[in-house]
C-alpha cells in the first residue's frame, strides 16, 4: 500500500538494535499457551494501515506494532499493553480493531530486552526470566516512546488512551499513574497485588490512588488468581483519593476472557467489554 511508504517504520529497515534478544515480532499465535484457532478472530486491513515497525526508545530502537485508519487528520490514540505473551496475532487483531473503530493503536514490545518471545514456549519461564527482570521504569519508558511514535505518524497527542490485557492490564494501571496526558484507561483482568521487587516497586493495590485519569477496570469473577475483593478494595483506595474508577464483574468469565485465542475466551463478556471500553474513551473525549 502506497499510505504505508510515508510512515517511517511500517517498512522493515536496518535500525541499530542496541544487541536487544528480541528484534521483531512473534509470527502468527504465541506458542506459550493452549490455543483454540477455530474460535480467533482475525480483522482485515481494509481501511486503515497496519503494520509492524521499528519504534526508538531511551536505548535504542525496539519492535512495535502500529495500526490507524487511511487518510489525512490525527486521530485518537489507544497505547496497547500487551499480554505476557508478547504481540503476537491476538495483539495485533486488537490493534486493527481499534483502528476500525477510528484509533491510532500503538504497542512496543516491552520484553525484548530480556527475552526473545518468538521462541519461548513455556509461561512460567516467561514469567520467571522475562516478566520479572524488566523494570516498571523502562516500561513506562517504553510506553512514553510509543505514545511519541503515534504522534508523530498521525496520533493526536490531546486525545490519549491506554489499556492492556493480563499482566498488560497491570500496566495500564500503572500507566495512568505514570502519564497526567492520559484522558482514559480500560485494564483487562490486570493484577492487583503481587510480590514487589527494588525494579517492580509497587502493586495496583499500593499505587491504584495515584491514577490521573479515569479508569474502567473489567474483570472475571471466576478469575482464579485475581480475587474480586481485591480489585474492590484497589477501587475503594482510587476513589477514596478522589479518583474514578468504574469495574465491571463478569460473574461466570475467568482470566482472561477476551483472549478468543484461548480457551479462556468469553464471547459475550468480551463483547460487552470491548463495548464498554470504546464508550469510556468516547465519554472521556478521546
Amino acid at each position: 500500500m502506497d499510505d504505508m511508504q510515508g510512515l517511517d517504520g511500517l517498512v522493515r529497515t536496518d535500525l541499530a538494535r542496541r544487541g536487544f534478544v528480541m528484534t521483531t515480532l512473534i509470527s502468527g499465535l504465541t506458542l506459550a499457551t493452549s490455543r483454540v484457532e477455530a474460535q480467533v478472530i482475525t480483522t482485515d486491513s481494509e481501511g486503515i494501515i497496519a503494520g509492524e515497525v521499528m519504534i526508538q526508545t531511551a536505548d535504542g530502537f525496539l519492535p512495535g506494532y502500529f495500526a490507524k485508519p487511511e487518510g489525512f487528520g490525527t486521530f485518537p490514540i489507544v497505547i496497547v499493553n500487551e499480554e505476557v505473551f508478547g504481540i503476537h496475532a491476538y495483539i495485533k487483531d486488537v490493534m486493527r480493531r481499534l483502528a476500525k473503530a477510528g484509533y491510532a493503536a500503538v504497542a512496543v514490545e516491552i520484553y525484548a530486552r530480556a527475552g526473545d518471545l518468538t521462541k519461548m514456549t513455556n509461561p512460567a519461564e516467561i514469567t520467571r526470566d522475562v516478566v520479572l527482570k524488566t523494570p516498571d521504569a523502562t516500561v513506562m519508558s517504553d510506553n512514553d516512546a510509543a505514545l511519541a511514535y503515534a504522534v508523530a505518524h498521525g496520533g493526536n497527542p490531546n486525545r490519549i488512551a491506554v489499556t492492556g490485557f493480563c499482566r498488560g492490564g497491570r500496566t495500564t494501571w500503572l500507566y495512568a499513574a505514570h502519564n497526567p496526558q492520559v484522558k482514559a484507561a480500560v485494564a483487562w483482568y490486570g493484577p492487583i497485588g503481587g510480590t514487589t521487587t527494588a525494579i517492580q516497586p509497587k502493586t495496583v493495590a499500593t499505587m491504584a490512588g495515584d491514577i490521573q485519569a479515569p479508569l474502567l477496570g473489567l474483570y472475571g469473577g471466576k478469575d482464579s488468581g485475581i480475587p474480586v475483593e481485591a480489585v474492590q478494595a484497589a477501587a475503594a483506595t482510587a476513589r477514596a483519593a478522589g479518583k474514578k474508577v468504574e469495574i465491571i464483574i463478569y460473574p461466570e468469565a475467568p482470566h482472561g476472557f477476551h483472549a478468543d485465542y484461548r480457551p479462556s475466551y468469553r464471547a459475550e463478556a468480551a463483547l460487552d467489554g470491548w463495548s464498554r471500553m470504546l464508550a469510556w474513551f468516547k465519554a472521556a473525549g478521546v
